[in-house]
């Protein structure tokens, strides 16, 4: 039998699940292994594993309970498994996908439970969970993408003119480009700038222009920092702050990268996150309100919020 990377383990898992899940008298280990292709041994240790799934804050009555007795098995979901989900047309597709994936695994249910809530679900959508669906990148020129493979193929530099989210502000760079990748629905460029002397990652739907050089360079990336798989990487010496959020306030959790996250009581989360850009900070900070509260902060970024509101204030205060 093949060896089966993590990945693979954990789709047949979710295709295993549901399927033993939605019998009340469980199911024979036998069954098991003959309908999702596996011996004994893989079966007993993926579900020793699936046993240490739950929900927040991870108490006996929110884990998965699987019960392995006389050569069956039963799996029990947690009561907080049953609670409908609000989903955004964006989270909705995405789940679609995934459980559309996770149906192709051989020996799983095309009528059971997890595809029944894919037809739900894509009944909500508009969509058939066997239809095509189109995944729309961030905007990126096809000029702009065809020219960084072109500078990345034939190791020439570029040059771009930058737009900085975070600084709020254009520069021009001259770059030799090595990687060029999409991840979270965005195309990204990674390589040596030479105004920051050092790899940066560059989000193509903000290069306002860009020109191919003659000049040449040799080999990939020279800081030798890999890439995050979210396109930000913000280095170790960037300053950290520490928000306490409102339950109205978790949208932060899904829009910025964070480095650290807590579950509180009553919906409250605390997150930790990366500063690479004063004017960053303000926005969000002045965006959030009273509905967060900062725990920790570094030295540098200690009076942002409060420096930035009082400059706001000074200019309603303004005399016309």
């Amino acid at each position: 039998m093949p060896k089966l990377s993590g990945t693979d383990r954990v789709r047949r898992m979710l295709a295993i699940v549901p399927w033993v899940a939605s019998r009340p008298d469980g199911a024979a280990i036998d069954e098991l292994c003959d309908r999702f292709d596996l011996d004994r041994t893989q079966l007993v240790n993926d579900l020793a594993t699936v046993s240490m799934v739950g929900v927040a804050p991870y108490t006996p009555d929110l884990m998965v309970e699987v019960v392995v007795e006389d050569d069956r098995v039963w799996v029990n979901l947690p009561i907080a498994f049953d609670k409908p989900l609000r989903l955004t047309p964006d989270e909705g597709f995405a789940l679609l996908v995934a459980g559309s994936s996770l149906l192709s695994v051989p020996g799983a249910d095309e009528t059971g439970p997890l595809a029944r809530a894919l037809e739900k679900i894509a009944s909500l959508l508009g969509v058939r969970p066997g239809d095509n669906v189109q995944i729309a990148l961030g905007h990126a020129e096809d000029r702009t993408l065809s020219l960084l493979r072109d500078s990345i193929a034939a190791q020439r530099q570029v040059r771009l003119d930058y737009y900085s989210y975070g600084r709020d502000e254009h520069a021009v760079r001259v770059v030799e480009p090595d990687r060029l990748w999409a991840a979270g629905g965005q195309w990204y460029v990674a390589g040596y700038c030479h105004l920051a002397a050092a790899e940066r990652i560059f989000r193509v739907d903000r290069v306002v222009g860009a020109v191919l050089l003659d000049s040449r360079f040799s080999g990939p990336g020279r800081s030798g920092r890999p890439e995050r798989a979210d396109g930000f990487d913000p280095g170790d010496e960037a300053p950290r702050i520490v928000l306490e959020l409102a339950p109205n306030a978790r949208w932060v959790l899904d829009q910025y990268p964070i480095e650290a996250a807590e579950e509180l009581p009553d919906g409250r989360a605390r997150v930790r996150l990366a500063v690479t850009a004063i004017a960053w900070l303000e926005r969000l900070l002045l965006r959030l309100g009273p509905d967060a509260r900062i725990v920790e902060t570094d030295e540098r970024v200690a009076r942002v919020g409060s420096d930035a509101a009082k400059r706001i204030l000074a200019v309603y205060r303004r005399p016309p």
